[in-house]
């Protein structure tokens, strides 16, 4: 990892290039941000954010130089990462997410605890993948594709969910899914598709 180490250390001198170009992982194969339509392209520009341990909130056109680091890394000076972005990233999640409908957390359990979207508890749904019918467990390369697909399919559909559980109808068009109403007051909701193995 030495040739990622010297590229972090001069993050800030390395040329640019759009987050939706830099996010390469399943989670974003599945969505396919460069083959959405016109409409899902305009659609994902004003409502898809990205989490990222070193810049914070992201749309997809934000220009940001390549890095290597992880939300659980320790840096000299600063400690952990996670507990810093707790502090200031759910105030700027609720201003991100606007003023309706749902918001639709994609992330690890790892990357949540970056923070939630402060206040919009009953308006946040995390989504999640589970084996399907026949029990088997999936790998979360497979899961974090299918939550992709999952947000392209929601991009692409003809009107914009009113609310989780018309979310949840979306959804149901092409997966079967679940949708459970928060566990206490002020959680959020969970939806989960299930794959088949």
């Amino acid at each position: 990892m030495a040739a990622d180490v010297a590229r972090n250390a001069r993050v800030l001198e390395l040329p640019a290039i759009p987050a939706a170009e830099l996010y390469t992982g399943p989670l974003h194969e599945g969505l396919d941000a460069s083959s959405l339509s016109s409409r899902a392209t305009e659609r994902a520009a004003r409502s898809v954010v990205i989490v990222s341990p070193l810049w914070g909130l992201l749309r997809l056109a934000d220009e940001v130089p390549r890095y290597r680091l992880h939300v659980c890394a320790r840096l000299v000076g600063l400690d952990r990462l996670e507990p810093l972005w707790r502090a200031a990233l759910p105030r700027l999640m609720a201003d991100a997410a606007g003023p309706a409908g749902p918001i639709v957390d994609l992330r690890s359990r790892v990357y949540q605890a970056m923070g939630m979207p402060s206040g919009l508890a009953n308006r946040t749904v995390t989504l999640k993948v589970d084996q399907g019918p026949r029990g088997h467990r999936i790998g979360d390369v497979i899961a974090k594709r299918e939550r992709g697909r999952a947000a392209r399919h929601l991009l692409e559909w003809d009107v914009e969910p009113a609310d989780p559980e018309h979310l949840a109808d979306i959804l149901a068009e092409r997966w079967p899914v679940r949708l459970d109403g928060p566990e206490r007051r002020k959680g959020e909701w969970t939806l989960t598709l299930s794959v088949a193995a």
